[in-house]
């Protein structure tokens, strides 16, 4: 076990992790899962960074100030800076709608900062993150289940449901 991490609880199909302050679910049917022992972060020495950085490793991974932190957390960053500019964009778009029905409707426009508090805003916004929250479970749910021959996302066709690991 990583020695990052401070424990591990298994609840039937699913591990809790704690970390260095953080508990993290890790499912053990997906391929792309640790194993359960190998959860944490890792040493710099078996995720290639620093000074055990290779000459193929990424130019960031061989840093050892800022840049190897951020391009060590490059996914959740970039994922993050585009759901935060995605939602923006949606109350903007947003905002001019409603502003667009409150002055046919001979009211006054309310603004940005008055639409991210009206009740529309936060309809149409969470409306928007359930359909998509719905989409990524039933891929997750239906990828612990089902395979795809071939697919380097699937496990085997004839793996376990509780397989887990890079098995081929």
């Amino acid at each position: 076990m990583s020695s990052a991490v401070k424990s591990t609880e298994v609840y039937g199909r699913m591990a809790l992790v704690r970390a260095e302050g953080d508990a993290i679910f890790l499912s053990r049917f997906t391929g792309e899962s640790k194993e359960i022992h190998r959860t944490g972060t890792e040493s710099d020495r078996e995720q290639r960074v620093g000074n055990h950085a290779t000459a193929q490793s990424p130019r960031w991974a061989g840093t050892k100030d800022w840049r190897q932190s951020v391009y060590a957390r490059s996914p959740g960053l970039v994922m993050g800076t585009l759901f935060i500019l995605s939602w923006t964009a949606q109350s903007i778009t947003g905002m001019a709608a409603y502003d667009e029905q409150q002055l046919r409707q001979l009211q006054n426009p309310v603004g940005w900062d008055g639409y991210l508090a009206s009740p529309d805003f936060w309809n149409r916004s969470l409306q928007n993150r359930q359909s998509e929250l719905l989409a990524v479970a039933a891929v997750v749910i239906l990828s612990v289940y089902l395979r795809q021959r071939g697919s380097p996302e699937s496990k085997p066709v004839g793996a376990a449901h509780t397989s887990t690991g890079v098995e081929g």
